[in-house]
């Protein structure tokens, strides 16, 4: 392995965790067992924390990136596409001889509804020793999405002990997910993961329980088209997604909710204002395709969006 090249740049957000080149097919139905012709094709970056430090460039953060790609071709375009957003890739570790993770993606025209399957491609995730520190106990906000668990928790720490805003992006529970959650400040889950994680049958009351056990500034629960809720130990609230026009692709909403929600919260430490925040990004990014720009929002874009409501 070795780093990325490149000057490196002051970053605010510094995100870690999974990144990818997404093909992106929009069909006219999800096929099972059939054949579909595709109505579009793209192949474009993805994966959660990629996304959302993406999007954080996006809406005016200096943003940099630390995640492992190879040296194929699909890495120098996920480096090239990271760099022609303005995030600073310097921290980055490329493996020699390795392949790049990629994923498909169906989307269904009508509703923008989408089935995924990924793959790292057999690349080692991130060590601990491979995390630079330094980057991290610069930042605002610490990103992380559950992947590449040992160098997160190695960030994580020295976050926390830098007084870093570690967000935590947790969708999916694997392998060192739990070890990571103690450490998170801002713990804001998918419906489906708030549920496995505490084995209740109400989200709610899950989110509740979460707080409870983990003691985050902030627990939380996303819903897709249902909206958002989270506590902070003493308001509890539930905000409905916001509506939109068209929904294009529901790829990378959640992603971009926790991009909106970490940076509102620094700015403001008012938890509806950053859940109203990040369901704007998230709204805003339904129109179009995939998780990255031109679908995700300005700063412009949201605070005019924001206007409507």
């Amino acid at each position: 392995m070795w780093l990325n090249g490149g000057m490196r740049k002051t970053a605010e957000f510094v995100g870690l965790g999974y990144c990818s080149n997404d093909h992106l097919a929009v069909v006219p139905f999800i096929p099972m067992d059939a054949k579909v012709q595709m109505l579009r094709h793209e192949v474009l970056g993805g994966g959660p924390s990629a996304n959302s430090t993406v999007a954080a460039a996006h809406l005016g953060m200096p943003a940099a990136y630390v995640g492992v790609v190879g040296d194929d071709a699909d890495g120098r375009m996920m480096l090239a596409d990271f760099e022609k957003e303005g995030v600073d890739t310097s921290a980055m570790v490329i493996r020699k001889g390795s392949g790049s993770a990629i994923a498909y993606v169906w989307i269904e025209e009508k509703t923008g509804n989408r089935s995924v399957a990924w793959t790292r491609s057999g690349m080692k995730e991130m060590e601990a020793d491979e995390v630079d520190l330094d980057l991290v106990r610069r930042a605002k906000i610490f990103h992380i999405d559950g992947h590449n668990p040992k160098g997160a928790l190695a960030g994580a720490k020295a976050a926390r002990e830098a007084g870093v805003t570690v967000n935590f992006d947790a969708g999916t529970m694997r392998d060192g997910v739990p070890e990571l959650l103690p450490f998170a400040d801002l713990l804001v889950c998918s419906e489906e993961f708030a549920l496995k994680l505490t084995g209740l049958a109400d989200a709610e009351a899950a989110v509740r329980k979460i707080y409870e056990t983990y003691r985050p500034q902030v627990a939380g629960a996303t819903m897709g088209v249902r909206g958002s809720m989270c506590f902070d130990g003493k308001d509890f609230v539930k905000l409905p997604a916001f509506k939109v026009d068209r929904v294009v692709d529901t790829t990378g909403c959640g992603d971009l909710f926790h991009t909106g929600f970490a940076i509102r919260w620094i700015e403001t430490h008012d938890m509806l204002e950053s859940m109203r925040f990040g369901s704007a990004v998230s709204a805003i990014k339904c129109r179009g395709l995939s998780g990255r720009p031109p679908s995700a929002p300005t700063r412009a874009e949201v605070e005019e969006f924001l206007k409507s409501w």
